[in-house]
């Protein structure tokens, strides 16, 4: 089951973001989602506003970033509809963190796919890492959650770190890729065995010409 979060103390969450308001950058990429819907129809930016907003707190507190209430506040304002229709979005998505979180933000999925290929040695590995789920290391740099399937389900098991996913994992490569963002690295995403996408081990079994090139099998058929 996903993790609740912690909601911090509200006095101090409007003291620090009450003030909220987008950067320069994050203004024009305001102006480019508004624009894509028609006039009356701007709470369909709330998906995207959000994540904005978001990734504008992430890069002013050097973390993944969060939704304080001032922040959703803010994005209900843009768009000019009740606070709580965008709350329930911001509540809905578990890509958006109400609490704060890491630098990185290790979701791991413990949905029986991924279960049944060992995300236990994946939490094992987080754990000995000093990763405890919920919670977020002394030293700022990870958060651990325990999320619902996140669509990976052949490449089991799997985590998502911020925007990137690590699949293929087991004990040893899920140390390996802590230790390589711990080092300030950005480990290769995707399979950390090397398949493609979600080919079979070993690589692709039928099809074979199409890897890297379109080919017309239909004079094959024949």
């Amino acid at each position: 089951m996903a993790d609740a979060p912690t909601i911090p103390d509200e006095v101090e969450t409007r003291a620090r973001w009450g003030a909220f308001a987008w950067s320069d950058e994050s203004k024009a990429k305001r102006d480019a989602i508004l624009g894509r819907y028609p006039k009356g129809r701007e709470q369909s930016a709330s998906l995207p506003l959000l994540d904005l907003a978001q990734r504008q707190v992430g890069a002013e507190t050097d973390t993944q970033g969060w939704l304080p209430v001032p922040v959703i506040e803010f994005v209900a304002r843009e768009i000019g509809v009740p606070y709580m229709r965008v709350y329930e979005v911001a509540t809905f998505y578990t890509m958006f963190n109400l609490a704060p979180v890491g630098r990185y933000h290790v979701q791991v999925c413990g949905t029986t796919p991924c279960m049944l290929a060992g995300s236990d040695d994946v939490l094992a590995a987080c754990k000995n890492r000093g990763l405890v789920k919920g919670r977020t290391t002394p030293d700022g740099l990870f958060t651990l959650t325990e999320v619902e399937c996140l669509g990976a389900c052949a490449n089991a098991p799997m985590v998502q770190i911020n925007d990137d996913n690590y699949e293929d994992l087991d004990y040893d490569r899920t140390v390996a890729v802590l230790e390589a963002l711990a080092k300030g690295e950005r480990p290769v995403p995707g399979s950390t065995i090397g398949r493609r996408v979600s080919c079979p081990e070993g690589g692709p079994t039928t099809l074979k010409e199409m890897v890297d090139a379109n080919h017309d099998y239909r004079g094959e058929w024949a």
